[in-house]
């Protein structure tokens, strides 16, 4: 696979096959993606990758569980219409493709709420660092987790980003020993095999024009 064809094909995934993932092929992912930049080489990045018994073990502690209380914003950008319309063009498509009406709060919910349980990924990557990080690290830690989504691809895997589990970062900490003092939970990534025929990962994406956002200065 091309790094054209892994950027293209990679896509938020929320339905998975019920199929193991090798600890090969995790263990060469990670390892590969060692190498994604970071400014100083700070590396600034940690995780715990879980499967099998304790994976179970982190959805039973946080199953049922009310949502936290956010660390961080991600939602800022919603405040202005050019970006809001963004969220709500994926949103809409998404619920569309999952044949869930408008009107159906109920239903949203219920899809929303699949977030706790990873979309029953069988493998799910918790990302976070220390609380000193700002934004430079978290902008490093960013890169490095695309490397892995696109590595992933490579691999015939697929993923989805999921700060949604930024929600449970005390349970989450608590389960891995971390210390919530010195500790900032990120993000989850959901890992496995795509359902090819899943309507969730099949519906059309869209992407605001180059023209748009990137300005080329100096040619004729």
């Amino acid at each position: 696979m091309t790094v054209t064809e892994a950027v293209t094909t990679r896509r938020s995934v929320r339905q998975f096959l019920d199929k193991p993932v090798p600890y090969e092929v995790i263990h060469r992912v990670m390892d590969k993606a060692r190498w994604a930049p970071s400014g100083c080489n700070y590396q600034p990045w940690q995780a715990t990758i879980l499967t099998g018994q304790p994976l179970a073990d982190l959805r039973a502690r946080i199953a049922g569980q009310p949502l936290g209380e956010l660390e961080y914003s991600w939602d800022a950008p919603a405040a202005h219409e050019e970006y809001k319309a963004r969220l709500g063009g994926v949103s809409a498509k998404m619920f569309e493709a999952l044949g869930i009406a408008r009107d159906d709060t109920a239903g949203r919910m219920a899809a929303m709420a699949r977030n706790a349980t990873n979309f029953d990924a069988p493998v799910l990557l918790l990302c976070y660092f220390p609380r000193f990080m700002l934004e430079p690290q978290w902008s490093d830690t960013g890169m490095w987790l695309q490397t892995i989504a696109l590595l992933l691809r490579e691999e015939g895997l697929d993923s989805c980003f999921q700060e949604f589990m930024a929600f449970y970062a005390k349970e989450i900490r608590a389960f891995l020993g971390l210390d919530p003092e010195s500790t900032m939970f990120f993000c989850g990534m959901a890992i496995g095999y795509r359902d090819p025929d899943a309507p969730v990962n099949n519906f059309a994406r869209e992407r605001v024009p180059l023209e748009e956002q990137v300005r080329f200065l100096g040619w004729d």
